[in-house]
């Protein structure tokens, strides 16, 4: 590292802060504490000068230039500032909280959002304490709405598992410390249990797993079932959990997902809701403290248990540099379907037979992938950060092509905790001594080794994501007279402006844009909420405007036959192909919750079984082709 970049890091530890990007700009986050009437408030937040202008501005700086403009915007003067501002709107939370009755706490708790400014938190803190205020005040105003919508009591709403004296036990550790052997060798001795998955391809391998054991178990994900007649346990994917049936010992995987603001509801739910005496949360070490504060407050006793990694991982002392240094075993990291498939060209072209693993490739055709890595058919795998969640990929190195991907909103460097998954492949116990990690170039290979020294942020311990289920919405279209799914789904989601925080809403966005639509068909609540639910991409036309003609014949009562998509060639087949799987996913997952408009959901998980070997084989025929191609060049060439 350059001794401006030394300096720029030990400014941020020094001076307590953190360099977090907002909608494309970056912004420097920092932390403290301040004392109002002997009582301590701790804040993460924003200054309201904190903003150190959009990425790409950023980017242009060297590491002395953003060391200047983070010593003009962050300095004591500014904490100075910014502590006197956090002082005064404090103390008139505590005035108005004495006059009326009401806990500051959560008003004060309105200073602690890492991602957001000083002075929209003052508000929001300002606007808490009012609500608190009257609610005091007026004795009434929760009523039935309010009770009906209360976050607070999220947990209370599983009785099953909230009627236990359940004990949790946290297996934490990197990638690569053996987290899962003991918890799956306890679920495979107990009476009944079930393993939760994030992906349905993790479901299906300890489902294997159980089998392989000799446990009576079933497979139960969105789109696929395998149901055992005498099943004492059950794996699946963690949106697919029951809380109604008891059982003895549960296995929730990759608990660090509480965190992600699309799906972390789904865990938090599993957390909060799975009714077994033991419950093993399996995750990444950041996750400790969140776990501590969600099992503090949902009752249960916990034991932590901490994992070393089990092989060695180093960073090479060198960039790759060129494809030309690869070696049969290396991992290449891209962040895009269309890098991956131009990286995985290039890497023909050094004469490797390559495996390809990205998002948009079914389960199925990744572990097919996977598995030609496994056998020695391939010997490189160019994938996304899809490797670095439930695939067996033995690396003996991984290499990144690049540090940067793209949000959704900018391109911008990885998080250290991603890079540390990814790079984790690397070194397989069992199958490598140790491993070792690279950048392609210099300035990548320098981002990365930066990236896995740094230290693991923990995840916030409030802020749990929740999504309601549809006893929820009843309950609030019971209070308030609504009706229209959309609307209830946005009065869930505004509900936390008047509550302390710990749970908040998940990101509905994209339910609630096929709500809106949905609401102008003649179909039940249930039913809306059911479509709405649909795993579905909207951004993907061909899957739209399926999900939008099978919602209208449902609520024409009419039944959805199944048609089976023609293919088509170019250079486009791929993708279509990929596209199609997609569909017949979603076919599948509505022919479980709606079989009486969409029989044919055997024939859906058929036609995802065919389409994923096509897609496979079509991969494996582009490699020998282009491999041809580039053998056939390099003779040329001698």
């Amino acid at each position: 590292m350059t001794d401006a970049t030394t300096e720029l890091s030990d400014y941020l530890t020094l001076h307590a802060a953190t360099l977090v990007t907002i909608e494309g700009n970056y912004a420097v986050s920092v932390h403290g504490e301040f004392h109002v009437a002997g009582r301590a408030i701790a804040y993460h937040l924003v200054p309201d000068q904190g903003f150190l202008g959009k990425a790409s501005k950023w980017r242009k700086l060297d590491d002395a230039g953003r060391l200047a403009l983070l010593q003009e915007r962050w300095n004591a003067e500014v904490r100075a500032k910014l502590e006197a501002q956090l002082v005064a709107t404090a103390e008139q939370v505590l005035r108005l909280a004495e006059e009326g009755g009401a806990d500051p706490a959560m008003a004060l708790s309105a200073f602690q959002a890492k991602y957001e400014l000083a002075r929209l938190r003052c508000k929001i803190a300002w606007d808490r304490i009012r609500a608190a205020r009257q609610a005091q005040q007026q004795q009434k105003q929760a009523g039935d709405a309010s009770a009906a919508i209360d976050l607070s009591l999220y947990p209370e709403s599983f009785e099953m598992a909230q009627g236990m004296d359940r004990h949790f036990v946290a297996v934490l550790g990197p990638t690569n410390s053996g987290k899962t052997h003991a918890a799956m060798q306890h679920l495979a001795k107990a009476t009944s249990g079930v393993y939760l998955a994030p992906l349905r391809l993790l479901a299906l391998e300890n489902y294997q797993r159980l089998l392989d054991a000799g446990v009576a178990v079933s497979l139960v994900t969105g789109e696929q079932r395998k149901l055992h007649p005498d099943a004492t346990h059950v794996a699946s994917t963690v949106e697919m959990l029951n809380p109604n049936r008891r059982i003895e010992v549960a296995v929730i995987d990759e608990i660090q997902l509480l965190d992600d603001p699309d799906r972390g509801a789904a865990w938090t739910a599993a957390v909060c809701g799975v009714p077994a005496e033991t419950v093993y949360l399996l995750g990444a070490l950041e996750a400790r403290e969140a776990i501590e504060s969600l099992v503090k407050r949902i009752g249960g006793t916990l034991e932590v248990r901490e994992l070393a990694r089990k092989s060695p991982l180093t960073m090479e002392s060198q960039p790759l540099g060129s494809l030309k240094n690869l070696k049969p075993g290396d991992v290449l990291i891209a962040f895009s379907r269309r890098e991956v498939l131009n990286w995985r060209d290039q890497a023909i072209e050094q004469g490797f037979a390559v495996s390809a693993i990205y998002g948009n490739l079914a389960p199925e055709v990744r572990q097919a992938q996977a598995e030609r890595f496994i056998n020695g058919q391939t010997r490189i795998v160019v994938g996304t950060d899809a490797i670095g969640m439930g695939l067996n990929t033995p690396a003996r190195r991984v290499i990144f092509t690049t540090a940067r991907k793209w949000d959704g909103s900018a391109e911008d460097t990885i998080t250290a905790s991603l890079a540390k998954q990814i790079a984790g492949r690397a070194g397989r116990y069992g199958a490598h001594e140790a491993g070792f990690v690279a950048g392609l170039d210099a300035a990548t290979h320098k981002t990365i080794a930066a990236l896995l020294r740094a230290p693991p942020e923990p995840l916030p311990t409030s802020g749990f994501f929740v999504a309601p289920n549809l006893d929820y919405l009843n309950r609030i279209a019971t209070a308030t007279g609504e009706k229209r799914l959309a609307k209830l789904l946005e009065l869930f989601t505004q509900h936390i402006n008047v509550h302390d925080a710990f749970f908040v809403p998940a990101n509905l966005s994209d339910q609630i844009d096929k709500a809106r639509w949905l609401d102008g068909l003649n179909l039940s609540l249930p039913d809306r909420f059911t479509l709405s639910l649909c795993p579905v991409s909207t951004k993907i036309p061909m899957l739209e405007r399926a999900l939008q003609d099978w919602a209208s014949l449902r609520a024409d009562r009419r039944r959805v036959p199944l048609l089976r998509i023609e293919g088509m060639g170019g250079r486009n087949a791929l993708q279509y192909l990929e596209d199609s799987c997609k569909l017949y996913a979603a076919y599948a997952w509505l022919g479980y919750r709606m079989p009486d408009t969409f029989p044919d959901g055997e024939m859906a998980q058929a036609l995802m079984q065919t389409t994923s070997e096509r897609i496979d084989r079509m991969l494996q025929a582009q490699n020998t082709a282009r491999g041809k191609t580039s053998g056939a060049r390099r003779q040329s060439s001698h």
